[in-house]
């Protein structure tokens, strides 16, 4: 597809809260490219916030999972778009693009080197290509800059940390799956640790993280609980004004680093090989490299297939303290 002889084009990626934000660096580019274009962005309601700040999109199309999917496809039909690109390719998707018959792209997923690495550890993934690198392959003229993934913050909404008074290290404990989860005790044995060097742990997260927010918060003496019911502007005002994050690879990991924030993120259950880790940006990967069990999933699973749970047992605050303290420094000079 030709984008500058395009008036309108949509872009689709329903979920989840990572995934679409490594949109944002494809976004940018297009714009940069050509400035005339209309690009609309279609994803569930419930990721809005990633992008209904975001400069690089004339309009954000919102659809919840119950609605109409009918409904739905005469609102685009009116939009008279020139293409669709659907960098999520999955059976609504596949839908959208049947009954609109508009001339599309669909981002090509590696399902068959992901289901041999998962299932039997047979790697098929030469490069280790990030998600963002493979969305772009669809915009045959179009070049990633050097910058990372960004989230735009509202003017009105205002951090309630400030970053000159204390050295504040963001804790974001929760995450979809359990195996995607560092042990909380051990959140908590770092966070006391990391308090006894003069740092302030601030506990962060949406409404599914209110519990195990509030868990650590009462054991970690002088944290701070900022956990909201799913407010991400302000959480993601709130990472902006700490130091570094500490994070599982999860959604607030993608969030985290797109507000300029360093990451430290543990991967239990996943490995990068699989695409999602952080962009472009400064970070440490906690892992344990002797497992052949790893990676179990490419999404997480709610209980350790081995039931041995190593891939983050093993890696104990007493393990990696050394190289996040070493991590923080480097981000505090």
């Amino acid at each position: 597809m030709n984008l500058a002889k395009a008036n309108r084009v949509l872009i689709i990626r329903l979920s989840s809260l990572g995934d679409i934000i490594l949109t944002t660096p494809v976004l940018r580019a297009i714009k940069k490219k050509h400035p005339q274009l209309k690009i609309d962005f279609l994803c569930f309601k419930n990721f809005a916030d990633v992008l209904n700040q975001n400069p690089n999109i004339s309009s954000l199309i919102t659809y919840n999972k119950k609605d109409n999917l009918l409904d739905l496809t005469k609102l685009l039909r009116q939009n008279e778009y020139d293409f669709i690109f659907d960098l999520h390719n999955n059976f609504r998707t596949n839908k959208i693009l049947r009954v609109l018959k508009i001339p599309f792209h669909q981002y090509k997923k590696p399902n068959l080197a992901k289901f041999m690495l998962v299932n039997f550890k047979i790697n098929l993934i030469k490069k280790i290509i990030p998600i963002t690198d493979r969305y772009i392959l669809g915009f045959n003229d179009i070049e990633l800059d050097e910058g990372s993934a960004e989230i735009f913050i509202p003017e009105n909404i205002m951090p309630q940390l400030s970053r000159n008074s204390e050295k504040h290290i963001a804790f974001c404990p929760g995450s979809k799956h359990f195996t995607k989860m560092w042990p909380k005790e051990y959140f908590i044995q770092l966070g006391n640790m990391l308090t006894a060097m003069g740092f302030k742990i601030v506990l962060l997260g949406g409404s599914s993280d209110r519990q195990i927010c509030q868990e650590i918060y009462t054991q970690i003496a002088g944290s701070i609980n900022l956990s909201n019911d799913d407010n991400l502007h302000l959480i993601a005002a709130n990472l902006k004004e700490c130091l570094v994050t500490v994070c599982n690879d999860s959604g607030m990991m993608h969030t985290s680093y797109s507000v300029g924030t360093p990451v430290i993120s543990f991967f239990g259950s996943t490995v990068k090989e699989l695409g999602f880790y952080p962009y472009k940006t400064k970070n440490l990967i906690l892992e344990n490299n002797s497992l052949n069990c790893r990676p179990c999933s490419h999404i997480g699973k709610n209980k350790c297939p081995k039931k041995h749970f190593k891939c983050m047992r093993d890696l104990t605050p007493e393990l990696v303290i050394d190289d996040i303290t070493q991590f923080i420094n480097q981000q505090s000079n």
